[in-house]
């Protein structure tokens, strides 16, 4: 069995192909939020990751990233992952006995209100709501699928909820998982600068968010609308929130029904 590369943030961020120094063995600490993946392709994380707010908070601690090879719980000398499916059909399915043991070893140190996610094509589509939920949670342990998915068994006893990010396939979990993985950690206290940033963006209110300007105050004979130039708060205030529901009820029609039921 092999041992769980992790990263834990003291050390310098830069943007690379694989995970080095950011990757290493630390502690983990019962007060950090913690994100554990089992993954064909350890490499690619902290991938995105590492860069921007996320890779600032992941150098300083604010979040953990560990990395757990399912190729090192492989079986036999070629340390095989997959088999053809039972019954018959196209494509492998990686194997109960390869990802049950990475699924255990993600586990070892949970604690708390700790779910396991899947990414998978059939699960319930990841929303603004399930990031605020997962962000409430000591950590998430994530399955990175590849081929044609994973053995049923292993969704079953564990518990696994499968997580879609739409209505499309992907070839494998990995970049499904640091979006989600990104959208989580961008609400951890501390990790955005402006807390209110959080408040007021797309889909945080049930809404889209209200259109957005700044300098130059005339760009190409636009004009930036004089109501957020005129100082007036209570007035920008009402004038954000109608952009917000028309652009909703527009583009959304879907987000437009739930706010009105709510409402």
């Amino acid at each position: 069995m092999n041992t769980p590369s992790r990263s834990h943030g003291r050390q310098t961020v830069r943007p690379a192909l694989k995970p080095r120094a950011l990757m290493q063995d630390t502690p983990d600490y019962a007060d950090v939020w913690r994100a554990e993946i089992a993954t064909l392709f350890p490499e690619l994380f902290p991938g995105v990751l590492d860069a921007s707010l996320t890779g600032r908070a992941l150098q300083e601690g604010t979040w953990q990233l560990n990395t757990h090879d399912l190729r090192g719980y492989g079986v036999g000398k070629h340390r095989n992952v997959d088999d053809t499916p039972a019954g018959g059909g196209a494509g492998m399915v990686m194997r109960a006995d390869v990802v049950g043991p990475a699924i255990e070893a993600a586990m070892a140190s949970a604690s708390g209100r700790w779910p396991i996610l899947y990414m998978s094509p059939r699960g319930r589509r990841f929303d603004q709501a399930m990031a605020q939920d997962l962000a409430t949670c000591s950590g998430v342990t994530i399955l990175c699928g590849r081929f044609e998915g994973v053995d049923e068994r292993v969704i079953e006893h564990y518990g696994i909820t499968e997580v879609s990010l739409g209505d499309f396939v992907l070839t494998g979990g990995e970049l499904a998982a640091q979006a989600m993985i990104d959208a989580t950690v961008r609400l951890l206290p501390g990790v955005l600068g402006n807390a209110d940033s959080v408040v007021e963006e797309s889909h945080s209110s049930g809404l889209l968010e209200h259109p957005q300007y700044t300098r130059p105050a005339d760009w190409k004979d636009r004009p930036i609308p004089p109501v957020l130039m005129s100082g007036n708060h209570g007035e920008i205030a009402k004038w954000r929130q109608a952009q917000s529901e028309t652009l909703t009820e527009q583009r959304r029609p879907d987000m437009w029904a739930k706010y009105t039921s709510k409402k």
